[in-house]
């Protein structure tokens, strides 16, 4: 991440700064953003643990639009708020890409990146909560007609219809391809950043995840190709790991931030 700034310290009774000596600071932002950093790649990953436990996830995604409803039915008022949790966690990649972006430092030095990661951090977590909420929105009044024993067979292969296309774009498109394509270009600009300011280390393990979420963006057009999407899948599931470390590196960097030498300040 970008190194602090420094500014002029005049020396005792001198009314010229440019006789005084550099006195680095800190900016009191950058350790509570990284605390913030390693908090988030804790937080995001507790309702993903709780639905691989509970709901088979993210198996489940994959399993026919019948045996889906049943098991979510079966989770009851539980499971929809783990699932808004998850689309919580994922909108609040909005603000923290914000804020990590958008510093003096990096609109200084390099506005472009600074915007880029910010925008594409922005709708990063944005389309990924609106893929995730239709859990807590849409898909409990579709289980709920699937589990009624009153319901005629037409309601439920209805009901079955309406998820199957509601999992293939609200799910799949949305969230899944856009929204993990937004999430790892939007690692890449902050790696440059990072690269820049010789956080290397940290750099590389975000430029990994960010080509291994690429990766796995290509399972579900393989089933559409009729392929299997399974390599895929575990790229997926790779590449989000690869992001908790990059998270937790990027937390780090920020919390051990050093001000630049006086050469380097601006």
């Amino acid at each position: 991440m970008p190194a602090d700034l420094t500014v002029l310290d005049p020396g005792p009774g001198s009314d010229d700064i440019s006789t005084g000596a550099l006195r680095p600071t800190r900016s009191p932002a950058r350790p509570a953003l990284g605390v913030v950093s390693i908090v988030f790649a804790i937080v995001f990953n507790v309702p993903y643990a709780v639905l691989a436990v509970t709901f088979d996830y993210p198996d489940v995604l994959r399993k026919p639009a019948g045996d889906a409803l049943a098991m979510f039915a079966q989770g009851g008022g539980g499971l929809v708020l783990t699932w808004h949790a998850f689309a919580l966690c994922a909108l609040a990649l909005a603000p923290y890409a914000i804020a990590l972006s958008i510093t003096r430092e990096n609109l200084q030095r390099h506005p472009g990146l600074a915007i880029s990661g910010a925008v594409l951090g922005a709708l990063a977590g944005l389309s990924q909560a609106i893929g995730l909420w239709r859990w807590v929105f849409v898909v409990p009044g579709l289980a709920a007609v699937h589990a009624d024993p009153n319901a005629t067979a037409e309601a439920v292969r209805s009901a079955e219809q309406a998820f199957s296309i509601l999992n293939q774009y609200g799910g799949v498109a949305i969230g899944e391809h856009l929204g993990q394509t937004l999430t790892a270009l939007f690692v890449t600009s902050i790696a440059c950043l990072q690269w820049s300011e010789r956080s290397r280390v940290t750099a590389v393990i975000g430029f990994a995840s960010a080509i291994t979420i690429l990766l796995g963006t290509n399972e579900g057009l393989a089933i559409q190709l009729g392929a299997s999407g399974e390599i895929f899948s575990l790229a997926t599931i790779a590449g989000f790991l690869g992001l908790t470390a990059w998270l937790i590196a990027t937390g780090v960097s920020l919390l051990q931030s050093k001000a630049p030498l006086p050469e380097e300040a601006v």
